[in-house]
């Protein structure tokens, strides 16, 4: 009630002064009044809620969906990449990752002004881009929270990178390639998009939950890590292996836990519990259940039956494309993106990848890449002022549409050169990819010495 009542006072002094009814100092006055921001304690439990949402994205999550889709004798060794890069990036983004990504620094990447998480303040909410007033960011939570929620997102990236190249990575590998991928590439882009510094934010390149971000990033760098590692052994017409799943059980609960934790990924990216959280959760349900709905049905008219795997596929794809849509489009642009992304990654899953003629084992590339392709480039024409502040195409701002394409293309370039640089690396030093003869045996046997009966 005090503050109620102080900031009426404050209101009505200040129109007053426009009408020459007060003196202006008595107006400073009634500002200087005001309460400073404070943490909101409703916003600070969404955002707890959101962030154990988005951690269980990736465990249990990512790791049932992955590992159902392989063969059992690889099942562990997929589950565990899972496991292994939430435990590893969490120590990475403590010393690094969190500094360089959402520290002031320069327009491409922040300084170590966070090593170790130095200097964060739990009683004050937290203002990015503090160093320079005219494009900081208010927040109404402590920083301590933001950095949490930014390092689900940062666990999930690379691991969603895993689904290319299953069945054939050492596992020293893919620990070396994760830690170099997270600081070389991920955090940098983070920066780009998503700070007041960032090169792409000053351009006006619209993400709101990480569609260039985390979606083509790791879409794009499954697919380089697929060309680099080669095809799975046998794998291709008259390879003479099998890779059909060996459990879609899983798979399906993977899927539907990704789904569920999908609501923190994209509403809990309004940093609040507010109408535009309420809306990214709205048009995320919708455009999960439209894509699911538009693969199945491209899936049953060219193969003759709906799968349950491409039922799951296709609402994963959905998800991917609105992420970074859901904080600037209505339900009516939801469903449209859910449409295209069906359709679109089942091609790319399909005839895109017969084409290219390379392995991308689990679709990353055919799901990530091409589904964040479309919902970055249905954003700048579904995006409405009233929802997210930008116009675009369809309310006569075209414009906006080439600013998604800009940024689209400077995250495909980047992370491209630096993820085939890293992979060089590997390759040439501790070597990327199994024996022959562990891969012949399976993963789970010969890398962890354990097997699932």
């Amino acid at each position: 009630m005090q503050n109620l009542i102080k900031y009426s006072l404050l209101a009505l002094a200040l129109a007053l002064t426009g009408l020459g009814m007060i003196d202006p100092a008595l107006a400073q006055e009634a500002a200087a009044a005001a309460p400073a921001p404070a943490i909101d304690s409703g916003d600070t439990a969404w955002m707890l809620t959101s962030t154990a949402l988005v951690l269980l994205m990736t465990i249990p999550g990512l790791a049932l969906f992955y590992g159902g889709m392989v063969r059992k004798m690889n099942v562990l060794a997929t589950v565990t990449q899972s496991f292994a890069i939430c435990c590893l990036v969490a120590v990475l983004w403590m010393f690094f990752g969190y500094s360089l990504a959402f520290t002031t620094g320069t327009p491409y990447v922040g300084d170590m002004g966070r090593f170790l998480l130095h200097g964060m303040d739990m009683n004050a909410p937290f203002l990015m881009g503090a160093e320079m007033p005219a494009g900081s960011v208010q927040f109404t939570i402590p920083e301590s929270v933001f950095m949490m929620f930014q390092m689900t997102f940062a666990i999930i990236t690379p691991a969603l990178i895993t689904g290319a190249f299953v069945d054939r990575m050492k596992f020293s590998a893919l620990l070396v390639f994760t830690s170099a991928w997270l600081l070389i590439v991920y955090a940098p882009i983070a920066h780009w998009v998503w700070h007041p510094m960032g090169v792409l934010w000053g351009a006006g390149v619209l993400d709101f939950a990480g569609g260039t971000v985390v979606h083509i990033n790791a879409g794009v760098a499954g697919l380089v890590a697929a060309l680099i590692l080669g095809k799975r052994a046998g794998y291709g017409a008259g390879g003479g292996h099998n890779f059909a799943p060996h459990n879609l059980v899983l798979s399906l609960i993977g899927a539907s836990l990704l789904w569920v934790g999908w609501f923190g990924f994209n509403a809990g990216s309004a940093s609040a519990a507010n109408g535009r959280a309420g809306m990214a959760m709205a048009v995320t349900m919708i455009a999960a259940a439209t894509a699911g709905l538009s693969w199945m049905f491209a899936e049953w008219s060219l193969r003759g039956k709906p799968s349950a795997l491409g039922l799951i596929s296709g609402s994963v794809a959905g998800l991917v494309a609105i992420t970074p849509a859901s904080g600037f489009v209505d339900p009516e642009g939801a469903l449209i993106i859910g449409l295209v992304a069906g359709v679109m990654c089942y091609w790319g899953a399909t005839t895109l990848k017969r084409a290219g003629g390379y392995d991308d084992s689990l679709d990353a590339f055919g799901v990530h890449g091409v589904g964040g392709i479309v919902g970055a480039s249905l954003t700048g024409v579904f995006a409405l002022k009233g929802i997210g502040g930008v116009s675009g195409l369809i309310e006569g701002n075209p414009g906006q549409v080439i600013t998604q394409l800009i940024g689209i293309g400077y995250t495909i370039a980047w992370c491209a050169l630096a993820t085939a640089g890293i992979l060089y690396m590997i390759k040439f030093t501790i070597g990327l990819r199994v024996e022959p003869e562990q891969e012949r045996d399976g993963l789970d046997l010969s890398l962890h010495g354990e097997t699932v009966l």
